[in-house]
């Protein structure tokens, strides 16, 4: 489960794009943070993903993202073009393919590094879907597989693409949000050539005219209600924050927990009205593993900050980080056993505290974050003025080691500030 936004720069408060994901997935699914570098790759090369081998390419870009332990790709990240992609799982009447492929992780990472714009990385990751198909296990090691949607993203345009198999549609996107339901109707606007005859042929679309993507292949036996609730959910706080959408509001979308802003029961059933929340605590259907809120401006000297939170982040704090600076290595760690040393296990062990009594310990720990939230803001704007004329200047060094000692100094401080909160609550 997963829910995503997107809003072009008409309707933000900075007139820059606003991307922003949830990645839900199985709680204790650690999912570090993970920043790669471009290269250049002989002729020949091949590139190993979660499951099958691919032919690489002759150059790859920076890229940054949320990684799961054990996957190649990437849950949701960004590149050094200003591009930010999501992931999705749908359902649909076709199966899932038995032998390996690609899964829909692999393709996020595979167009950031490949891809300089929103459609560019679209028509590259729609290439590889329908040369490679979406096959293994996705949702958790040796577990089963799924269909993907994407948001993709760019300083200029967003796009929304559904996927079934090797077919695959997509729209552009101005405002909207995303869950884990194809939701494309006859608006799409590209798709794979055999989008319409593969339903037909199927019996999936018997009428004349144009494919309804998702009366003709949404999964009528997997029950909608909670995606559906909660792109609901999702629509109407874009729809009151037209216009003012903002890093800050995107924040509170995510920690999103309804009226009250308590989390559902856990013993709540799916259909429960209570689960329509953004910031998921849902087992088994999935919990909030790790976010990111990326602006999206137009290319310049300005260094603009992507910023990630691991675990529920409404237990959590979301940190700045720079694509053009070197992130702190913690961000990095963690594998499939606690590890005191990565900043997800440590976020998670405070999520774990939280949980016992959210209703006590959200506000708690709201107003626990706020003071060194405060800090980090001032921090981050005044190494970002000193960047940004670095860069200006000509010094692209000087610039990166100004984002990358802010960094290093935020991560510090945010994981001793979390021991600190975790000790209070469990006093």
């Amino acid at each position: 489960m997963c829910d995503s936004i997107a809003a072009l720069g008409a309707h933000t408060a900075s007139g820059a794009t606003l991307f922003a994901k949830n990645s839900d997935r199985r709680e204790g699914e650690c999912q570090p943070f993970l920043q790669l570098p471009a290269a250049l790759h002989p002729r020949g090369a091949e590139l190993r993903c979660t499951h099958v081998t691919i032919p690489q390419v002759a150059e790859t870009y920076r890229v940054m993202g949320h990684a799961p332990w054990w996957v190649w790709g990437f849950e949701q990240g960004v590149n050094e073009h200003g591009v930010a992609i999501g992931n999705h799982t749908v359902f649909s009447r076709e199966p899932v393919e038995e032998r390996p492929g690609l899964i829909g992780m692999d393709l996020v990472r595979l167009g950031l590094e490949r891809g300089r714009d929103s459609r560019e990385a679209l028509e590259i990751m729609a290439g590889l879907i329908e040369a490679h198909g979406q096959g293994g296990s996705a949702m958790a090691p040796g577990a089963s597989g799924y269909h993907n949607s994407f948001l993709i993203a760019d300083p200029e345009a967003a796009w929304l693409m559904e996927t079934s198999g090797r077919r695959w549609a997509a729209r552009p996107v101005e405002l909207g949000s995303v869950s884990n339901h194809i939701s494309l109707g006859t608006d799409w606007l590209i798709g794979s050539r055999d989008l319409e005859s593969f339903a037909r042929g199927e019996g999936w679309w018997i009428v004349r005219g144009r494919v309804d993507v998702a009366a003709a292949y949404r999964n009528p036996h997997v029950p909608g209600q909670l995606s559906e609730g909660r792109q609901r959910r999702s629509t109407t706080l874009l729809e009151a924050s037209k216009g003012r959408l903002d890093v800050a509001a995107a924040m509170g979308l995510l920690r999103d927990h309804g009226a009250g802003n308590v989390a559902p029961p856990a013993d709540a059933p799916p259909e429960d009205e209570r689960c329509f929340t953004l910031c998921m605590h849902s087992e088994p259907v999935g919990t909030t593993t790790a976010s990111l809120i990326a602006e999206l401006p137009e290319d310049g000297p300005a260094p603009s900050p992507v910023w990630v939170s691991f675990g529920t982040p409404c237990t959590g704090i979301f940190v700045p980080v720079y694509i053009d600076g070197v992130i702190p290595a913690v961000l990095a760690l963690g594998g499939e056993e606690f590890e005191s040393d990565s900043a997800w296990w440590v976020f998670h062990r405070l999520q774990q505290s939280a949980v016992r009594d959210l209703a006590r310990n959200i506000p708690i720990l709201r107003r626990g974050w706020a003071p060194l939230e405060e800090k980090i803001e001032i921090e981050r704007r005044s190494a970002e003025r000193a960047a940004h004329d670095a860069f200006v200047e000509g010094d692209a060094d000087a610039a990166a080691d100004q984002l990358s000692t802010l960094m290093n100094r935020v991560v510090g401080e945010v994981l001793d500030t979390a021991e600190v909160l975790r000790a209070n609550l469990e006093s």
